[in-house]
């Protein structure tokens, strides 16, 4: 299964409650905060859903 670094680049402050709860849920905390996750559908529908806020690569 793929891996997928995941960058948050802007902040969610003035975003819906469900879009900062998303990215909660991806343990992005701040802007330029990076994780890692393993492609499983429940990650990559959460990365689809603030595709705008996150800079998807994959490992």
């Amino acid at each position: 299964m793929a891996r997928f670094k995941v960058t948050q680049l802007k902040s969610a402050i003035g975003r819906p409650e469900r879009q900062k709860r998303t990215l909660l849920a991806l343990g992005l905390r701040n802007p330029h905060a990076t994780v890692e996750h393993e492609g499983t559908p429940q990650v990559l529908g959460m990365i689809k859903k603030v595709a705008h806020l996150v800079k998807v690569e994959e490992i």
